[in-house]
């Protein structure tokens, strides 16, 4: 056990009562007349191959299990906590990948999802087995870019987009605002979560967290407000982070020393307007990468339960960072 047994909690459901949708049926943008524009959606894009997962739908379901590009993943969606984390799951010296489920179980109000094979329960927020066959196993899932946007910003940036059919082989209310509506709606938790500091922040306020280069380092949503382009640092590297607070919309890359700026086309960063956004790499005039940074958004609950004194969180008042 490598949580505290008498801090797990029944959420109300059995499991697999939040069903995951493996392989999902998806379809063509064209035909995705259930969309509305302002519709939520969970944007990948691996090696090419590019889909929308809309929240509507996913909230009902909390977990996919898919191949994307090639790379197996599964993206974990806590309801609860605001995060939607997308994991590898073939990992090194295990025989298949993972497959995941929701166990019906909570901790810190997050939700503990379960591997398929042996029955591990594993921490949403970390991608670790906490209990269970595979608890010493020092498994730790690696995390893949998700992008959190509007579905009309993510078909005009991809056109040939794949979406989530309403075909799930499941009935719900798949409606724009149907689940979770009075929770996302609310300033309190549904579930115990103690919550230490919330002087700069309050529990449900947005953040958008990396973990990455031996640190970890959170930003409030909020900072967007006033800086659509934020130049920073998370541990000893340098990155640029690109967000647009309305659609819970961040993008984060190296940045190599550059001192990037807006543009008037969105899709572009200065200086002059040179650097290309794509979901793999900002992409330079003449041709040059700077590699996209993992990461995802969530609550500031969930994000200061996790890690704690062990992040860093960006500071409002010097958000004249260049």
């Amino acid at each position: 056990m490598k949580i505290r047994l008498e801090e797990i909690t029944w959420g109300g459901v059995k499991v697999d009562g939040i069903p995951s949708l493996d392989d999902p049926k998806l379809i063509s943008a064209n035909k995705a007349d259930y969309l509305i524009d302002d519709d939520l959606v969970f944007g990948v894009s691996i090696n090419g191959d590019t889909r929308a997962y809309p929240l509507r739908i996913m909230g009902w379901h909390e977990m996919f299990n898919e191949t994307i590009g090639g790379v197996p993943v599964a993206l974990a969606y806590c309801t609860l906590c605001g995060s939607g984390i997308l994991f590898e799951t073939d990992v090194e010296n295990q025989s298949e990948k993972f497959v995941f489920g929701s166990s019906g179980f909570l901790y810190r109000s997050n939700k503990l999802m379960f591997d398929r094979q042996t029955n591990s329960l594993w921490n949403q927020f970390t991608g670790e087995p906490v209990s269970g066959p595979l608890v010493n196993s020092g498994i730790k899932l690696k995390i893949r870019p998700v992008t959190i946007t509007t579905w009309k910003r993510w078909k005009k940036r991809h056109a040939d987009t794949k979406v989530l059919s309403l075909k799930t082989g499941h009935r719900r209310d798949y409606s724009s605002g149907a689940v979770y509506n009075a929770y996302f709606s609310s300033p309190d938790l549904m579930f115990p979560a103690i919550v230490k500091d919330e002087t700069a922040l309050v529990r449900k306020d947005y953040v958008y967290g990396i973990r990455e280069f031996g640190a970890a380092k959170a930003w409030p949503l909020k900072a967007f407000e006033t800086k659509t382009v934020i130049n920073d640092q998370i541990g000893t590297e340098n990155i640029v982070l690109i967000g647009n607070p309305a659609n819970r919309e961040v993008r984060a890359y190296k940045r190599d020393g550059i001192v990037f700026e807006p543009a008037a086309d969105e899709t572009l960063l200065g200086p002059n307007g040179e650097w290309q956004i794509t979901e793999d790499a900002l992409v330079g005039p003449n041709g040059e990468k700077l590699d996209r940074v993992s990461g995802h958004i969530a609550y500031w609950f969930a994000w200061e339960n996790y890690l704690g004194a062990g992040s860093d969180l960006y500071d409002l008042s010097a958000n004249t960072l260049k």
